[in-house]
């Protein structure tokens, strides 16, 4: 494709690479950083070097921002290590994709390592496409696709990662010069192409939004964290925001406010529209307080992991829009786009490659993190990291859902803790609420905040939660000591519980709040002293006893004791006082 080329067009994106610097320049990102060159140029020296590249440093040397462009011609195949010191040295990475860019391994080491600077150090990567389409760029079709073909024989070890990077850069909102009035058009990433599912998604969104019906209406986007919540409201937002006389888009509500108040953000939203993930309800109440606050026409959109916030009080949204997950096509599709194995031998990488979809659940956020980082590692590295996944989760998908856990009451947390190591499976029925209410949780108001935080669900009448929300709480417990279950404050695990047993008595095990044991009939198991569970408040022991409970039991805490299929004729000596006592089995026979 040829297109002609005008100094004009050049010193138009010079602007706006000015004005995009000197909003950044107040960011605390960027003023944290040491920048010693503000615009790194990465183009292909054959394509544009004397025309357009020219035209574009001159407009931006002009302008007093110092560029950085490389003059030297690409000799062999390693990149001058001065170079990639230049481009993490650089504020802003400014790719120009011409048609022979991805010819070159200089450009694309150039590009991988741009695309890292964005993710470690913040750095702004802007892309132009200058005489190709940016799908082309994304599938690597065409003279993209070509070039591939060569590079699978000659850099095999890079592929994946140049794949991926082409890929990132061009899902950012980037530059295409055109035969249009200022020779400059602003290109941004189809959200039907770029993002798997989310046609659908926001054709359901916008059908509840009602655009052109009049009147002002507010939609609260609910449901468990990482699920993609954000994403939606992006989306819907960038497709709707130019039919609106004014918009806004505020992001990390809860920072901010809690960094520098409201009202930064309260003028932020004066003339425009809201879409935002709010955590608390005076958050909600400072910025959209009503629907008289926005003028005719107005929709907001408000994302939060807590339906209470948005169903009970002022401002009550018009209408609740549940996150639906990915189905397994779907996140297939989304894990293979962040570790793509479509050049690898299918048949290695079919059956793990449905193990990690298994185990995220359909989580977009799982899917991201858990391809990027199995990116490009071999066959090996795959299997050491998904067998990995099943004892340490990864910690930056726990602390993502981690966010709805921390803003708990204590008593919330405790009953959260519970029913994800405990009762996940079971029926909500009198036994269980009585169980978790004699140890003071309150489960009535308790398990109804758990669910407007998209934290449980009940289905079935059985309490249930996301397999990824159930691990995290598994970690909150085994905290920094996995292999201690001494040190954890709930055991459930039958080895734990073994473990635990066959202790010396000197061993302090006061961290343990409740036990659960399922032992085969031939097993006796002798309890550890009571001397040394101080805060036991539940026991649910379903198997037979080595000896009858020590003169000391039951531990000061212990609120409930469920006891199945136990042989022991006599348990104790003496009164005993617990509030819940179940005795089930081989004792009621005995008579």
């Amino acid at each position: 494709m040829k297109i002609e080329v005008r100094a004009g067009t050049a010193y138009i994106l010079s602007q706006q690479i000015n004005i995009l610097m000197a909003s950044s320049s107040s960011s605390p990102a960027f003023s944290s950083q040491s920048w010693n060159h503000d615009v790194f140029l990465s183009f292909r020296g054959e394509d544009t070097r004397k025309t357009f590249v020219d035209h574009l440093y001159t407009a931006l040397v002009q302008k007093g921002i110092y560029t950085y462009k490389d003059e030297t011609l690409p000799r062999g195949e390693l990149i001058n290590p001065s170079l990639m010191k230049a481009i993490e040295e650089s504020q802003i990475g400014v790719i120009v994709f011409s048609e022979n860019y991805a010819d070159s391994s200089w450009c694309l080491d150039e590009l991988a390592h741009i695309m890292k600077c964005k993710d470690t150090r913040g750095q702004i990567v802007i892309p132009i496409f200058y005489g190709v389409d940016p799908s082309e760029v994304r599938k690597q079709k065409q003279k993209y696709g070509e070039a591939f073909v060569k590079h699978e024989l000659e850099n095999k070890t890079k592929v994946e990662s140049w794949r991926k990077a082409l890929v990132d850069a061009s899902n950012i909102s980037g530059w295409e010069p055109k035969h249009i009035a200022n020779g400059l058009q602003l290109v941004s990433p189809s959200t039907n192409t770029n993002l798997i599912g989310i046609a659908s998604r926001v054709q359901s969104l916008k059908l509840k939004l009602q655009i052109g019906s009049g009147g002002v209406r507010m939609i609260g986007i609910w449901g468990v964290g990482g699920g993609g919540k954000t994403t939606l409201a992006s989306s819907v937002y960038e497709e709707i925001s130019r039919k609106f006389d004014g918009c806004c888009f505020l992001e990390n509500i809860w920072e901010k406010s809690s960094k520098k108040g409201l009202e930064e953000l309260q003028q932020k939203i004066l003339y425009g529209v809201l879409r935002e993930k709010i955590v608390q309800l005076d958050q909600l109440k400072a910025l959209a307080e009503s629907h008289d606050w926005f003028g005719e026409g107005s929709r907001i959109i408000i994302t939060t992991r807590d339906v209470h916030v948005i169903s009970t009080t002022a401002p009550r949204v018009d209408e609740i829009h549940n996150i639906s997950l990915l189905n397994d096509d779907e996140a297939m599709e989304l894990f293979c786009k962040h570790a793509p194995c479509g050049h690898k031998h299918k048949k290695d990488y079919e059956l793990l490659s449905k193990s990690v979809v298994s185990y995220a659940g359909g989580l977009p956020l799982a899917l991201t993190v858990l391809g990027c980082f199995l990116c490009g590692k071999d066959i090996n590295g795959w299997r050491s990291a998904i067998a990995r996944l099943k004892d340490i989760p990864d910690t930056n998908i726990v602390e993502k859902l981690k966010i709805s856990f921390d803003g708990l009451t204590v008593v919330e947390k405790e009953l959260f803790l519970d029913i994800a190591c405990f009762f996940r499976g079971r029926y909500k029925n009198e036994g269980i609420m009585s169980m978790l209410d004699a140890c003071g949780f309150y489960p009535d108001i308790g398990i109804k905040v758990l669910l407007e935080k998209a934290l449980i669900t009940i289905s079935d009448g059985m309490f249930d939660m996301h397999d990824l929300v159930q691990e995290m709480g598994h970690y909150i417990v085994r905290g920094e000591h996995p292999e201690n279950p001494e040190k954890h404050s709930r055991v459930w695990k039958k080895e734990d519980v073994l473990k635990i047993c066959a202790m010396d008595v000197t061993t302090e095990l006061d961290i343990i709040k409740a036990v659960r044991f399922e032992c085969n009939s031939h097993d006796l198991v002798e309890l550890p002293s009571v001397a040394n569970l101080k805060n036991l408040r539940w026991i649910d022991w379903r198997g037979d006893l080595a000896s009858p409970f020590s003169t000391n039991f039951p531990p000061w805490e212990l609120r409930c004791l469920i006891l199945d299929d136990i042989s022991q004729k006599r348990l104790w000596r003496g009164y005993k006082v617990i509030l819940i006592l179940y005795l089930n089995n081989k004792l009621k026979q005995s008579g």
